[in-house]
């Protein structure tokens, strides 16, 4: 797969002295520092995180505890997950500068969900710890137990699931602002020979 996308451009030819030389000019896109780094493939990586957060949701949300299904943490972050996957992959395939400046925007938009949950599941996985350890010393129902241990288990992997999209998120955010920033072609001149004649010169 090529990184950009190049153009040949136009050809010029001049004759200096005995010698033809032909000059080639060739563009490269500004966009392809946001595709060098694989929107399409992050984006897959991203949606897979928002589906994982959105079954999840769910299932939280019939606890009998207090977590993160509260505020409703796992849908709206789970749809921002999915809208940001699903954009990355569509911008990678058919870029241009305002597909790029679009996921730009959700990008910043989804880090400062992640940062909001983050925090609210601090809270929550210190309160679920609570409660498991509560309900450990105090021997209550054994379902009590499994299933602040369960919930206790969901809460982290979603904890340390939403870091890993934010550095992922972070890394598509630096590529398009890169992208964005380069905003005129960069231009390559070559500078060829014409293949040499074998038929003699009269």
């Amino acid at each position: 797969m090529e990184d950009t996308e190049s153009t040949a451009g136009e050809r010029t030819r001049g004759k200096e002295g005995n010698e033809k030389m032909d000059m080639i000019v060739i563009g490269s896109k500004p966009l392809h520092r946001f595709i060098r780094g694989e929107p399409r493939t992050l984006g897959i990586v991203v949606l897979i995180f928002g589906c994982a957060e959105l079954l999840n949701g769910f299932e939280l949300a019939k606890s009998q505890f207090e977590n993160s299904s509260a505020i409703y943490i796992p849908f709206w972050q789970g749809a921002l997950f999915l809208i940001s996957g699903n954009l990355s992959i569509y911008t990678g395939v058919h870029p241009s500068k305002k597909m790029v400046t679009i996921c730009l925007a959700l990008y910043v938009v989804s880090l400062l969900g992640i940062t909001v949950s983050v925090g609210y599941r601090i809270v929550y996985l210190i309160e679920l710890s609570y409660h498991y350890q509560y309900s450990h010393h105090y021997l209550e129902e054994e379902w009590t137990y499994k299933r602040a241990s369960q919930l206790l288990s969901v809460e982290g992997i979603l904890f340390i699931s939403s870091l890993c999209v934010s550095a992922l998120l972070i890394f598509l955010l630096v590529m398009a602002r890169l992208a964005l920033k380069s905003t005129t072609p960069q231009l390559i001149v070559q500078h060829a020979l014409p293949a040499v004649s074998d038929t003699p010169s009269t």
